[in-house]
């Protein structure tokens, strides 16, 4: 049984005027139960040219929900040195934020579908904000992904 473990530490001498320390971590579980996420798409390395949208996680197939209601966590990190570069995350179409250089994202992710029911699975999508080109990791952890059958 895989067992993993997500763990998370924010600290600053000054932030509230005294010296913060928080410490937390989660055990990965499939839903309802106490059995370890066991899946996933693996890790990404990335180098991206264009300031386009991209679909990060590409081979899920429309119109299946076949893994709504499933435990799926993801990871995101800009590489870049710059902290003036930044790309801009969006799910299905809504932007939820912009990762500057050396920024990370870490959230669950339902890949159920989204409001707009045109894309039957919450697309997270991708866009730098140069095209001299930026390095990203991405990977998603999860109960199981669907991938289309092969041509």
């Amino acid at each position: 049984m895989a067992v993993t473990t997500a763990a998370l530490t924010i600290s600053s001498s000054d932030l509230v005027g005294d010296a913060l320390s928080l410490t937390t971590s989660n055990t990965l579980n499939k839903v309802g139960s106490t059995v370890g996420i066991d899946q996933t798409t693996g890790m990404s390395v990335v180098y991206l040219t264009a300031t386009t949208n991209i679909d990060v996680f590409p081979t899920l197939i429309e119109g299946s929900l076949a893994f709504q209601d499933k435990a799926s966590w993801v990871y995101i990190c800009n590489k870049s040195t710059d902290a003036t570069e930044f790309a801009t995350i969006t799910i299905s179409g809504n932007v939820i934020g912009r990762l500057y250089g050396g920024d990370f994202l870490w959230m669950p992710w339902s890949q159920s579908e989204d409001s707009a029911a045109e894309n039957l699975h919450g697309d997270i999508e991708l866009a730098p904000s140069v095209a001299t080109g930026m390095w990203f990791d991405w990977i998603c952890v999860n109960e199981g992904t669907e991938y289309p059958d092969a041509a």
